[in-house]
């Protein structure tokens, strides 16, 4: 070996994980280094380069920030970086900067993969930095995005502007005018301290008083909103965005305690949140005809691809994109109405499945039904609920969204039925449960209503709570049904793969992955009598019961953040390659990185089904 070859490995052999490595292996590692030099203050790295080396400092100082700008780490002689990117698609997560005359040795990708691959010592260093395995894998995404760690009270620029709600009309648009604001606090001061009672912004002012040419001495009052969504001074951006997305609104008052601390409104969202879900939004709202939503649609894609390059999680991703696929089904509603004319009697538009949980991504269907005033009269109503329920769903076939081949669509008259009777199917999927049945009828429990009068949808969620937790047999049967699809992990940790067909030598995520995590975590929340839908918050509200120990909840809880996020990336590549997207994986398409993770969460999702048929004794209800 040369004398400079030798120098390299003696320095080398110094530091982890080097230091431990077999001696011929560190010198295939000697043998293909190339020497780089930097002078202080020189950019190494940028954020999304293309990098396909690992650096090692033999000499100097390097600083590694984040996305943001934010000084993340600084590093020194014996110290490595730009594993990250090697280990997820080679593009550089966090940039690099030279701090002084640094002289730094390259090692080839090839030979990082190899040693990723062959030597565990050197694959636990690069990756565990003394966290577990998976939750290491999640957390640097979430450090390095800025929506998931800032809290929203870093968007408020000022105090709150507000005014008596006892204001005139006139009065209220001159207070907004010379303070510069769109939005004006309507408050009570009768009392002892003042409380929040509504508010009134420009879009009001326009559709609520210019055009109804109201008179200037209006009480504001009339015309103000008073059932307002406010958020706590302790919510994170990305929260603050999936609000607004899901309720579609433009302000949000920040509240602490009783307290106005101030209001957020979609421009100061939009400065930090570039993937422009909310703008999409916005922009659905604003077609007048079904030409131009399909025109909107072709950028959903788009907005999902700038989601997954800025590192967003799957719950922000999944929330947009569900607030995504409302405003279209909410949309098309509204235009249906226009062009039908106002419903014959009161009803609730029903999300279904995915979008229901807040958990949508671009390939999906559409899953919804009806619930009618129980005043409806089939020969005189359903005419009309069935013409709109049809012209929804072809509306949203044309904008991407599929028809679902089980027809579980509002367009089938079983599921296009009044209260009483969606109650009634309630009551005897739980009280009288059947394997098939239930089988047929489990997207049900994934419910939430999205147009009308969502007061209807919100019963049925109540009488699933109060019922389920109490039917022991139900959730038995539920939980059965739940083991029926497995993850795709063999007894010695391989991936067991389609053997023929279509998808030949591929695992499905969403069948093999997500499903399976989704199905089980909706028993325990049953179970729990939670109301909630999605299944992260799902998992909250089986924490506070103390249904599963805090470890077990962490390991589901990253174990779906880990099998989404690959889905999701893999869906991601598939577009920017102008490909159809799918579920479909072939583990040679994965990094180390992905195939070490996707068998870690796995495992998680094995061991839980394990308890699974453990806890709700299963194998009571075979003969069923």
């Amino acid at each position: 070996m040369q004398a400079e070859l030798i120098d390299i490995r003696n320095h080398m052999a110094q530091y982890p994980p080097f230091d431990e490595m077999d001696e011929a292996l560190l010198d295939k590692v000697v043998g293909g280094i190339e020497v780089v030099y930097f002078k202080a203050g020189t950019q190494i790295l940028g954020v999304g380069d293309q990098n396909n080396w690992l650096y090692y400092v033999r000499t100097g100082a390097v600083e590694i920030y984040r996305r943001s700008g934010e000084l993340y780490n600084r590093i020194g002689e014996g110290e490595m970086f730009g594993q990250f990117g090697l280990l997820m698609n080679k593009r550089v997560r966090f940039p690099a900067k030279a701090l002084e005359d640094t002289l730094l040795y390259k090692i080839p990708g090839e030979t990082f993969q190899f040693l990723w691959e062959s030597d565990d010592n050197f694959a636990d260093f690069v990756e565990i930095e003394d966290r577990s395995r998976l939750r290491s894998a999640l957390s640097r995404r979430e450090k390095s995005n800025e929506l998931m760690t800032a809290k929203v009270t870093r968007l408020i620029s000022r105090p709150p502007v507000s005014a008596p709600s006892t204001v005139r009309l006139q009065e209220a648009a001159r207070i907004m005018t010379d303070n510069g604001v769109s939005a004006l606090l309507l408050m009570d001061e009768e009392g002892e301290r003042p409380l929040l009672r509504g508010i009134i912004t420009d879009r009001d002012l326009r559709t609520r008083a210019l055009t109804e040419a109201l008179p200037s001495e209006t009480p504001i009052s009339d015309i103000m909103s008073k059932d307002l969504i406010t958020i706590p001074s302790s919510m994170f951006i990305f929260e603050t965005m999936l609000t607004m997305l899901h309720n579609n609104v433009h302000h949000l008052p920040v509240m602490d305690r009783d307290d106005v601390r101030g209001v957020i409104a979609l421009s100061d969202i939009v400065k930090y949140e570039s993937q422009s879900s909310l703008y999409l939004v916005s922009n659905i709202y604003h077609q007048q005809n079904l030409k131009g939503l399909k025109k909107v649609s072709l950028d959903v894609r788009d907005s999902f691809v700038r989601m997954v390059n800025e590192d967003a999680n799957s719950h922000m991703i999944g929330s947009a994109m569900a607030g995504i696929g409302r405003s279209f089904t909410q949309r098309l509603l509204e235009l249906g109405e226009e062009h039908l004319g106002p419903p014959p009697v009161p009803y609730c538009f029903m999300a279904l499945g995915s979008m229901a949980r807040d958990e949508q991504l671009v390939v999906t269907d559409q899953d919804n039904a009806m619930i009618l005033d129980d005043c409806f009269v089939p020969e005189e109503h359903d005419g009309y609920f069935l013409a709109l329920a049809k012209y929804v769903s072809d509306g949203l076939a044309q904008c991407g969204y599929t028809y679902c081949t089980g027809d579980i669509m509002a367009t089938n008259q079983k599921w296009r039925q009044p209260l009483r009777v969606w109650k009634d199917y309630f009551a005897d999927w739980i009280d009288n449960p059947k394997a098939q049945a239930l089988l047929n009828s489990n997207i049900f429990f994934d419910l939430d209503g999205i147009h009308g009068e969502t007061g209807f949808a919100e019963q049925l969620k109540t009488l699933v709570a109060n019922k389920a937790s109490n039917s022991p047999r139900f959730l038995a049967m539920l939980a059965r049904n739940a083991l029926n699809r497995t993850p795709p992990i063999g007894f010695f940790r391989t991936f067991v793969l389609e053997e023929d067909g279509k998808h030949q030598k591929t695992f499905n995520l969403k069948r093999r992955g997500t499903a399976p995590l989704s199905d089980l975590i909706r028993v325990h929340a049953l179970a729990c009598g939670s109301r909630a839908q999605n299944s992260f918050e799902r998992l909250k509200a089986i924490g506070n019961t103390k249904l599963l120990l805090d470890d077990d909840l962490g390991n589901l809880r990253d174990a779906l953040e880990f099998i989404s996020i690959v889905r999701i990336r893999h869906q991601a590549l598939a577009i920017e390659a102008g490909r159809e997207p799918d579920n479909n994986v072939r583990p040679e398409d994965l990094s180390p990185f992905e195939r070490s993770h996707l068998k870690d969460a796995f495992q998680v999702v094995s061991n839980a089904q394990k308890f699974l048929r453990f806890r709700y004794n299963t194998q009571a209800t075979r003969n069923v």
